[in-house]
């Protein structure tokens, strides 16, 4: 089975985190589902390098990001591929961003992470930032 490496940012802005939602997908299951930002770690990129870059691409958000900020990591099986999520939590200055590939987007308090649908690997995060706080 196919397996996958993938960065992903908490973005903390003042009291909310930024969540997108994702667009038609291949796999019906992921698709209209609430994602962190980020995407694949490619060869020779360390997580937090990969982060950087696909914020920078996808949302043009420009953000120095380093393996202290590693939050978390989680594995899971879907049923057609299996990841390996990196989180890093990141604070932001601002709430602005270009968004290019997501359907839309929330920014979220603690409180509110739990009334969307996320994409099932994201559920042992989400637990913890409802229980922790950021």
């Amino acid at each position: 089975m196919k397996h996958l490496d993938v960065a992903a940012g908490i973005l903390v802005y003042g009291d909310r985190v930024l969540c997108l939602k994702r667009g038609v997908h291949k796999y019906e299951y992921l698709s209209f589902k609430y994602e962190f930002p980020g995407g694949k770690i490619e060869a020779g990129e360390s997580g937090a390098e990969a982060l950087m870059r696909e914020l920078s691409e996808e949302l043009e958000i420009s953000l120095t990001v380093s393996e202290q900020d590693l939050y978390q990591s989680v594995s899971h099986s879907y049923p057609d591929f299996e990841v390996t999520l990196y989180f890093y939590l990141c604070r932001v200055s601002s709430d602005e961003f270009v968004m290019k590939e997501h359907a839309g987007f929330a920014w979220l308090r603690r409180e509110e992470l739990m009334d969307v649908s996320w994409m099932p690997a994201d559920y042992p995060v989400i637990e913890r930032l409802v229980k922790e706080g950021f």
